[in-house]
């Protein structure tokens, strides 16, 4: 998925990096590329581009995430991508298929 800015210091995505145990699990499963593990331990390198979908704290074994999923504007980014991947096309978000 092509990369989106979000606004700036506003996601409410908190990670535990103590609970943190390195699966990789959120750096694998965000569209955004908003995680890096290093050191053995996942870092939140792209706050700023978390659309609050939630999918990195569904995730995560060990409940290192925080996130209030659907307050960000995931919808409207997957709406985006999607006119942009298949104009013309019914679907996206809006369309109510997610």
């Amino acid at each position: 998925m092509k990369r989106f800015a979000y606004l700036e210091n506003v996601a409410t995505l908190e990670l535990n990096r103590v609970r943190c145990v390195g699966c990789g699990m959120c750096a694998h499963i965000c569209p955004q590329q908003v995680f890096l593990i290093r050191e053995r331990k996942s870092e939140i390198v792209e706050r700023d581009a978390c659309m609050e979908c939630g999918a990195c704290a569904l995730n995560c074994p060990v409940d290192a995430l925080q996130v209030d999923a659907g307050v960000g504007c995931a919808s409207g980014i997957i709406t985006e991508w999607w006119r942009e991947r298949f104009p013309g096309k019914k679907g996206g978000a809006a369309s109510g298929c997610c």
